[in-house]
């Protein structure tokens, strides 16, 4: 049933945000390196990999620049338009064919490159795979600050990623393998447009009280 939204949603989306596309394929040929998409090998449903869809926002060689995979704000490789898309997650709209054709879900956890899949715990790994990764999700709500959050100059940024951030992220999302449902479903598709329209709101905490706690140390940044 799910499979049968994913194709509705994404199709209709389709259709709807072509003509709003075009604005920004003509922009971002004009500006920074000329790239229009960009395909990242990304770990998807049973372990395998294949090619996230996205507006190109940073320069081509950024994972092989210093922080690799993991973006913070201000982020010196996002090109000029690359912060607006970012910001208002129009550089995701491309991610609308990956569901389309059945390598992403509308919901589910954010497809990780291996690096940052890696970080997660054997066992977020594991529960990960069963499903398809999503455009949107748990993971991607609560964290929707974190670029903000590894901008603080006093942590060794990689090393809070992989010990504070991925294990944390990896609870969240073995919640939503643990509790895949249609309401589920439709209740992270509403909550992700609200958090777009209200960033700060925190109220998926009143929807899913059963949600794991976040570490002391994103207590005060979430």
């Amino acid at each position: 049933m799910i499979r049968f939204f994913d194709i509705l949603f994404s199709g209709l989306a389709l259709v709807i945000f072509s003509p709003f596309m075009i604005p920004i394929i003509i922009a971002l040929k004009l500006t920074g390196e000329g790239e229009i998409f960009y395909i990242q090998q990304r770990v998807g449903k049973d372990g395998k990999m294949f090619g996230l869809l996205k507006f190109a926002t940073m320069l081509k060689d950024s994972p092989n620049m210093q922080m690799g995979t993991v973006t913070v704000k201000n982020d010196p490789r996002i090109l000029p338009m690359g912060g607006f898309l970012r910001k208002t997650k129009i550089n995701e709209l491309p991610q609308l064919i990956n569901i389309f054709i059945g390598d992403m879900s509308v919901i589910g956890p954010r497809p990780q490159t291996q690096r940052c899949f890696f970080a997660f715990p054997k066992s977020s790994q594991e529960a990960i795979k069963q499903v398809k990764p999503g455009l949107s999700g748990i993971g991607s709500i609560v964290f929707r600050g974190e670029e903000e959050i590894l901008d603080d100059p006093n942590i060794d940024r990689l090393k809070f990623y992989d010990d504070i951030i991925a294990p944390y992220k990896g609870e969240l999302e073995q919640w939503y393998v643990k509790n895949q449902n249609l309401y589920t479903y439709f209740m992270l598709i509403c909550l992700t447009v609200w958090i777009v329209l209200f960033p700060k709101s925190k109220i998926y905490q009143q929807i899913f009280k059963d949600l794991p706690q976040p570490p002391k140390e994103l207590t005060n940044k979430l």
